[in-house]
């Protein structure tokens, strides 16, 4: 069975590249940075409004782990935790009845521990391209991809070029992503970024453009191993680009912070942002994703805060 993606949203065909409107795009970074710390300064969503808003932050998280001592086991026991994500006791008092997060991340080579617990009750997402510098060949990248898809991943999360936007190649950047495109057939591709690198929001929003043009089903800030991973004034920008190429083309694309993201109150934050900036609609699962190991920690901390007043230990919650 697969499950990819919930109906309701059509996937993004792409479109031809426009290089003379990517030319033409620019950012305020100074507004762009009052507009992010205005986010960040504001009260929060607070009590059972708060604590429903944390339960859609769990529905919404690729629980990842992509460590260099990964075992079979370990992802075996983070895919338990993605199926039950927080105790029963906790979704009684809560009044949730089924709960899960939104895909489970691995490397390739963890395709297949993935599969024999989630047996398709919710998406793996599999690091492709020679994540995370993405600098093997193009052929070796392309055939990890389809090696990924033929394995039972039903969503590919490919890193880009850095060098085709630090130095303007547009048209390179583009024919890439859409090579990754074709090569994940029916599986959802998250384009990864890796904003950290790519020096100014302008080069942020013009790599934005590029691989939505391309066809990406959801641009992503970065791969985690970057100095510096999501941060608000990049998800602004890349947020604002999804918006835009929304109302030109008419093809809803998402978008997933990831990298640093691991407190609650940071998940609120990007939650606050997609709707204020994208509606409704962009705060479900099919359109939103964080990427985060520690972060469901801090999620059930905060949830059994709720329904107990007492903060527990982070032990009490631990991952695999």
């Amino acid at each position: 069975m697969n499950i990819s993606h919930p109906t309701g949203v059509r996937r993004n065909d792409g479109c031809a590249l426009d290089l003379d409107w990517i030319s033409q795009l620019r950012v305020n970074r100074n507004a762009s940075d009052r507009r992010a710390a205005s986010l960040a300064a504001r009260r929060s969503v607070k009590k059972e409004y708060q604590a429903a808003w944390l339960v859609q932050a769990i529905r919404c998280i690729d629980l990842t782990t992509l460590g260099g001592d990964d075992t079979p086991g370990r992802v075996e026991r983070l895919c338990h935790k993605a199926l039950r994500p927080l105790r029963g006791d906790l979704l009684a008092a809560l009044g949730v009845a089924d709960l899960h997060v939104g895909a489970v991340c691995v490397y390739h080579e963890m395709i297949a521990p993935a599969r024999r617990v989630l047996a398709g009750r919710i998406p793996i997402a599999a690091v492709s391209t020679g994540f995370p510098a993405g600098l093997s060949s193009f052929e070796t990248r392309l055939r990890e991809v389809e090696l990924s898809v033929a394995a039972g991943a039903s969503e590919i999360d490919i890193v880009i070029t850095r060098q085709h936007v630090l130095t303007g190649n547009w048209q390179a950047l583009y024919d890439e992503t859409r090579a990754y495109r074709q090569a994940c057939g029916e599986a959802h591709m998250k384009t990864i970024l890796a904003t950290g690198d790519l020096l100014t929001l302008e080069h942020v929003a013009m790599a934005s453009w590029a691989c939505m043009m391309a066809g990406a089903d959801f641009i992503k800030t970065s791969t985690g191993k970057e100095n510096v991973n999501a941060t608000l004034p990049v998800a602004l920008t890349m947020v604002r680009t999804i918006r835009e190429y929304a109302e030109r083309t008419g093809f809803q694309v998402g978008f997933k912070p990831a990298g640093g993201v691991s407190s609650a109150k940071a998940a609120l934050q990007y939650l606050i942002l997609m709707k204020e900036e994208l509606g409704i609609a962009w705060m479900q699962p099919n359109l939103f994703r964080i990427g985060a190991s520690s972060l469901l920690t801090d999620i059930e901390r905060q949830l059994e805060h709720f329904v107990s007043g007492h903060y527990s230990a982070a032990h009490r919650h631990a991952m695999p």
